[in-house]
């Protein structure tokens, strides 16, 4: 995915791409410590991955984010048939903010979302704890 940060001093104002990767993390309540029952699973990964293809890869894999107040600056950049566009600025950040708003509702009755952790290189990520956003 690529995109642009309105307003942003450095290199990252311009449009500029990153392959990112999204770890998932939920919880779900079993009633003591014993094992639990068969199959032995809250959720199936699968459906987890389903849930995060459908919400989050298919709406941003191979595509353009970009935020209405850098199209403004930029009208050139309006036409890509790949465009996708936000009132927030498409940071890493805010990212997460959407990522968890789409994954929450999906996920079966007992199970919450508890961390996501959005790479935008190797070392660089955002991390969002269902009490708030932390950057490193």
């Amino acid at each position: 995915m690529a995109h642009a940060i309105n307003g942003y001093a450095g290199a990252c104002k311009n449009i500029h791409g990153h392959s990112y990767e999204l770890h998932v993390t939920v919880s779900g309540k079993h009633a003591d410590d014993t094992f639990i029952p068969a199959p032995g699973m809250l959720i199936d990964f699968k459906e987890i991955k389903k849930i995060v293809q459908q919400e989050v890869v298919e709406k941003f894999d191979h595509k353009v984010l970009l935020s209405h107040k850098f199209l403004v600056g930029n009208p050139a950049f309006l036409s890509p048939e790949n465009l996708v566009t936000w009132q927030a600025e498409p940071t890493a950040e805010n990212m997460l903010l959407y990522i968890s708003s789409v994954i929450k509702p999906q996920l079966p009755k007992g199970i919450s979302l508890v961390n996501l952790k959005l790479f935008e290189t190797k070392d660089s990520y955002a991390e969002w704890i269902s009490e708030g956003i932390h950057h490193n």
